[in-house]
């Protein structure tokens, strides 16, 4: 029985070693064949040079500045090498001397490691005019690597800052969601940079070599291309960019230049910032400045900035009311006042407008007008033409996280504070205020739907690659409503152009215009108050923000020009001049013809 037990145990351990020498003399062949195979044959990756982005007149406003980075040899702080390390360290700021010794020390210990085979960059970008005079010195030492590392540039700065946006260090979710940043370092933050990023950073080649033991390359195999260089055309101009921004100086809000059917000729917000900072890295110094800043130049006030939209939103009111429960004929008796309850809703204008019909409530602005229609309309039919005419909700402009604002009604109240409606509610509504919050990029494309009688999607791309971007345009007018609509083009004209419209005093325009001016306020003011404190009297936080939006030529509108000034007071003074000069830089650049 032993005899039987021992040659059994033998058996087995033989049968055991045997199975083990077939494992790894024939079904490990294929690991260790690979094993060796990437030992041997190296597959780089080649980052693709991103995109530029061009003006609708070919003017560069994002380039790649030429530029190279520094590598250093990996483990060279080992005790037999670290001589050699600080010769090499010494030798790049005796021939770069506005390098940063400590930050190229802390670059290289980042990477250094014993698994580490690849030259670590310790430099990320030195341009290409200061590598040049030192360029063959140090490409003669071997534990140094010179590589050709663009970097992003916005030459005109500070311009359109919100619009093009700007590319900056990818941090660790923005790898996660695009694994190709770990090898780019790089991606759009804001603005159309952050919009179109997949298609500006491009796709990455493949390098395939074979290397020796030391890593060193012998032989290239294959090289496949990056995808690189793809350029994105805006419709911006960049000059009437400029020009525009000369004319908003010391002042915030934002402004809007809009083809009728979409395409963006120029859009900015107020105070701009220059856009080079952030490439590199922002200091902590200038960041706490920025970001603390009561003008808010961080914000993307065309899309991020949720304003009450006071009397600009009049004259969809009116097309509802003209086409809903109120014909053109009904009118009003202005008294400046229209007690409520508890509560006395007063006109802008002390003295009253006297009767008002809808054409003279929005020439004149008459706020009593809008409130005794509201109470016959009522909130529901108000929130859902205003929703239908595309508020409170994106207008689908090509630009990152845009913001909705709200249109107030029973349902959002209950749905946001579970609390009833109010009448009183309704009353503010009407005239742009309460709860009611909109952008400024919503009010012009509303103003393009009361000019042309179709809501179109604001674009800033206007070909991306050789693809030209077209434009989308919506029917939300029932028939009813195109039919009524050229009662409010006709008043909107009188706002620019009678004697009494809010805006005519303030015009120079050489374009025959229509319009609609707002001012929306800040603060309540107080019912005991009888007589209000003048615009201009007020601390200026607590002024109200001046509305004016407009579209022109009148007869055949081709574009819709909008300005926001924060704390502005008064629509028509505050942005009558920026409106009317705006106009008449379309017609020096030819893009209104005179007739």
């Amino acid at each position: 029985m032993k005899i039987k037990f021992i040659i059994f145990t033998f058996i087995v351990i033989w049968l055991a070693l045997l199975v083990r020498v077939f494992f790894l003399s024939v079904e490990s062949n294929s690991y260790y064949k690979k094993l060796s195979y990437n030992n041997t044959i190296k597959i780089e990756k080649i980052i693709p040079v991103r995109g530029e982005i061009i003006d609708t007149k070919n003017r560069p406003i994002a380039i790649n500045k030429l530029g190279f980075k520094i590598q250093l040899a990996p483990h060279l702080r080992q005790k037999k090498k670290i001589e050699t390390f600080n010769t090499e360290i010494d030798m790049l700021i005796k021939l770069l001397p506005n390098l940063n010794r400590k930050k190229i020390i802390k670059n290289y210990k980042k990477s250094d490691s014993y698994y580490n085979h690849n030259y670590i960059d310790i430099v990320d970008f030195v341009s290409y005019e200061d590598i040049m005079p030192v360029y063959s010195v140090l490409n003669l030492r071997k534990n140094i690597n010179i590589v050709s590392s663009p970097k992003r540039y916005y030459p005109y700065k500070n311009i359109g800052a919100h619009v093009v946006g700007y590319v900056s260090r990818a941090n660790k979710k923005d790898i996660k969601n695009d694994k190709l940043l770990e090898l780019i370092g790089y991606t759009g933050k804001t603005g159309v940079e952050k919009y179109y990023n997949t298609y500006l950073q491009g796709e990455a080649g493949k390098r395939k070599i074979k290397v020796n033991a030391n890593n060193r390359e012998v032989e290239e195999l294959s090289n496949i291309s990056a995808i690189e260089n793809r350029k994105l055309t805006l419709n911006i101009d960049i000059e009437l960019q400029e020009y525009i921004s000369t004319l908003f100086k010391d002042k915030s809000g934002s402004v809007i230049v809009m083809g009728v059917k979409g395409n963006i000729l120029s859009a900015s917000s107020y105070p701009e910032y220059n856009l080079n900072t952030f490439v590199s890295g922002i200091t902590h110094e200038m960041w706490k400045k920025l970001s603390t800043s009561l003008e808010k130049p961080f914000t993307n006030k065309l899309i991020h900035g949720l304003y009450p939209p006071g009397s600009t939103i009049k004259t969809a009111l009116g097309l509802i009311y003209a086409t809903t429960d109120l014909n053109k004929h009904w009118s009003v008796d202005c008294r400046s006042s229209m007690p409520l309850g508890k509560r006395v809703f007063r006109c802008w204008k002390k003295r009253g407008h006297g009767k008002t019909n809808l054409n003279k409530a929005i020439r004149e602005s008459c706020d009593d007008y809008f409130y005794k229609g509201s109470i016959n309309v009522g909130i529901k039919k108000m929130s859902e033409g205003f929703i239908r005419y595309g508020l409170s909700k994106k207008t689908g402009i090509d630009l990152p996280n845009e913001f909705i604002g709200t249109v107030p009604s029973r349902k959002w109240k209950r749905k946001k504070y579970n609390q009833p409606w109010y009448i009183g509610e309704t009353v503010n509504t009407s005239i742009g205020q309460g709860d009611f919050l909109t952008t400024p990029m919503q009010i012009a494309q509303q103003t393009a739907l009361m000019a042309t009688g179709k809501l179109p999607t604001p674009y800033l791309a206007k070909s991306i690659g050789d693809k030209k971007v077209k434009a989308e345009i919506k029917d939300v007018l029932n028939e009813n409503e195109l039919k009524k609509l050229p009662m409010i083009q006709k008043a909107m004209y009188e706002v620019c152009n009678h004697p009494k419209g809010t805006a005519t005093r303030y015009l120079s325009s050489k374009v025959s215009i229509a319009g609609k001016t707002g001012t929306a306020q800040v603060i309540g003011i107080l019912q005991d108050i009888e007589e209000r404190v003048l615009e201009h009297e007020m601390e200026y936080y607590t002024r109200s923000h001046a509305w004016f939006t407009s579209y022109g030529p009148y007869k055949k509108p081709q574009y819709v020009v909008l300005v926001l000034v924060e704390h502005g007071g008064h629509g028509g003074s505050a942005a009558g001049k920026i409106v009317s000069d705006i106009y008449n830089k379309l017609l020096k650049l030819n893009y209104i013809k005179r007739r």
